[in-house]
């Protein structure tokens, strides 16, 4: 029987979870929507209950799929064979959103969405000083998306702050499962309670929030072993596994597409892509993840200046530790992963037949096929709301989705200019997440993206966080 490892993949749209055998090959593989819903005044949120729900129902699917390897489930009457059990899961997902917990270890309020714009009120109180330092304290744009902005605004709603920590959901969902609490530091990067050159929490900052130092739990690097699952909060499958910390997903995905992305998924290449000391990306390449988010990333091996950071912070990009200790990360995001997703629902398109039909169409647009008369907006990382007009009768659902594609093909050019001051210019672009699976998207990004390759998985991100849990393997350590 061969040894299984895990990546929990908490994503904006989806809740994946990849199982690996220890050849890197792919064993399991169970999906669930990400249960968002809105609260009474509109905002999307995530209660603790929908995700540990959500998370288990991943973890049931899975168990049943690895009870066929074995013969049965664990303990189960009249099973064939042994169970097959995972002995890492390792766990990344989307930064910004999280929980603040209080002394008592309970919630204190639902998680925001990232996409989420609540706390603008938040946002524009933060001290003129504070503001103007931002960027270049925390590597990251001063805005709703940041965790310290919503911790703000759950403080103005009266919600007891000064004795709270915070968790972004992976960090969540280790502890849900039986683990401490702990801070990976690609995570608590995301939440502009810490300086980026120090790595310690930013003192005027915290003053400001009128939280303690303590609000983040001590700091661990990616993927460190950091407990093993409770018995009785996961299927036996699970039970007893060693749990750890992935990171932000997109410096996840980028780790595991550094090593195999098109030659295959064998033991060398995930261990390799999961290990400190493994190859760096090629250098001068952007890895772009679009998922519901839109992300250009780019690896460098020191942080940029303060004042970089603040010149990139205008812009909305952002400089932040990678999960690979040592090395950083400038990225730059937009939201037109959830402006393509939004204008699908609008045209009450929401299988995967209606999809592909769509996709086909796109790319059957003759080339001068008129669109003028379409207007798109909302992509920008501070917006997310999906803006038409529509001024003509000249239009189709294809004309429509190229119209929300070249409204993504300007913002991704608009960044590469801005990046390409601060950076010797990109040669090469890898393409991962689900949109990829459009044939034009990829046709529009490859007019935008240097010398464009797509990868051949279809989840990078749980699947870095698997090779992840690879590594933590006796044999790999």
């Amino acid at each position: 029987m061969p040894t299984l490892v895990a990546g929990l993949d908490l994503g904006s749209t989806r809740i994946k979870l990849l199982v690996l055998d220890d050849r890197g090959e792919e064993v399991a593989l169970s999906r669930t929507t990400t249960p968002w819903e809105e609260d009474e005044v509109g905002a999307v949120v995530l209660t603790e209950d929908a995700l540990v729900a959500a998370v288990h129902e991943v973890l049931d699917d899975a168990a049943r799929q690895l009870a066929t390897l074995g013969g049965g489930d664990a303990g189960a009457a009249g099973a064939s064979g042994p169970p097959s059990r995972v002995e890492v899961l390792s766990v990344t997902g989307m930064g910004e959103s999280g929980f603040l917990l209080g002394p008592d270890d309970r919630v204190v309020a639902p998680a925001f969405a990232w996409f989420d714009r609540t706390g603008q009120e938040a946002v524009e109180a933060l001290p003129a000083d504070l503001r103007t330092q931002f960027p270049g304290r925390t590597g990251l744009p001063w805005g709703v998306q940041v965790s310290a902005a919503k911790i703000a605004h759950l403080r103005d709603r009266g919600a007891p702050v000064a004795d709270a920590r915070w968790l972004s959901l992976p960090e969540f969902v280790v502890h849900a499962l039986g683990g401490p609490v702990v801070a990976e530091r690609s995570l608590a990067a995301r939440t502009g309670l810490l300086e980026v050159e120090t790595g310690q929490v930013w003192t005027e900052l915290l003053d400001h929030l009128g939280v303690g130092p303590h609000v983040v739990p001590p700091l661990v690097d990616a993927g460190t072993p950091v407990g093993r699952a409770d018995a009785s909060r996961a299927p036996a499958a699970f039970g007893e596994a060693e749990l750890s910390v992935a990171g932000h997903d997109h410096l996840v995905s980028s780790r595991a597409s550094e090593h195999g992305h098109a030659h295959g998924d064998d033991l060398e290449h995930a261990a390799s892509a999961a290990a400190p000391d493994a190859t760096p990306a090629p250098p001068g390449r952007y890895h772009v993840s679009l998922g519901t988010a839109e992300v250009l990333l780019r690896v460098i091996d020191t942080p940029l200046t303060f004042e970089a950071r603040s010149r990139l912070g205008a812009y909305l990009i952002n400089c932040v530790p990678h999960v690979v200790p040592g090395r950083w990360v400038v990225v730059a995001g937009v939201k037109t992963g959830l402006l393509m997703r939004r204008t699908l629902t609008m045209l009450g398109m929401v299988d995967e037949p209606s999809h592909r039909a769509l996709d086909e169409a796109v790319l059957a647009l003759p080339a001068d096929a008129p669109s003028t008369g379409i207007t798109v907006a909302g992509a920008r990382n501070d917006d997310g709301e999906l803006a038409l007009r529509i001024g003509t009768d000249e239009v189709s659902p294809a004309l429509l989705m190229r119209a929300v594609l070249e409204h993504g093909n300007e913002e991704i050019a608009r960044l590469v200019e801005v990046l390409d001051r601060e950076l010797p210019p990109a040669t090469s672009a890898l393409l991962t997440g689900g949109w990829t699976s459009w044939a034009s998207v990829r046709e529009a990004r490859g007019r935008v993206l240097p010398r464009l390759e797509v990868s051949h998985r279809s989840q990078d991100t749980a699947y870095g966080a698997a090779v992840s849990a690879l590594s933590l393997l006796p044999a790999h350590r």
